[in-house]
């Protein structure tokens, strides 16, 4: 009987994936960091102040993904057409899912590093395998 309880166990086991990843709780250092690393590059393309509501974050083995709507403090829109990302060349809203951010991020030290990013994606772009090798803690549906 043992035998056949491990034998199921180990079957489970690898029929499941193991969650490689955890969102970071509200307060949290990393998440703290992920906000703070993230920041710079939206206030970049679309003005200061920005605050961020978290759609995903996802966390694991010193990588993140994370899927950001920025937003004026206390909830306000942005209004794009009235800011550098709105008169530049890469925006087009006929081709665009709104201004929300994707973005892969590594850890370095205590501090988040944004890699790699997409504003208004209308595709899962980061869910190619290409990224597994360095995300795949935060990919287990892909990798």
């Amino acid at each position: 009987m043992l035998k056949t309880l491990f034998a199921a166990a180990v079957t489970l086991a690898t029929l499941t994936p193991a969650l490689a990843w955890e969102t970071p709780a509200r307060g949290s250092a990393d998440r703290r960091g992920l906000m703070d690393a993230m920041r710079p590059h939206a206030e970049a393309l679309f003005g200061a102040p920005i605050e961020f509501v978290i759609q995903e974050a996802r966390v694991g083995g010193g990588v993140a993904l994370v899927m950001l709507q920025p937003q004026r403090p206390g909830g306000g829109a942005i209004d794009v057409a009235r800011t550098s990302f709105g008169r530049s060349d890469q925006y087009d809203p006929e081709f665009m899912d709104g201004i929300r951010l994707d973005a892969f991020l590594q850890k370095s030290g205590t501090t988040w590093v944004m890699m790699d990013m997409a504003v208004g994606a209308t595709d899962a772009w980061f869910t190619s395998t290409s990224y597994c090798r360095t995300y795949g803690a935060v990919l287990p549906e892909v990798c």
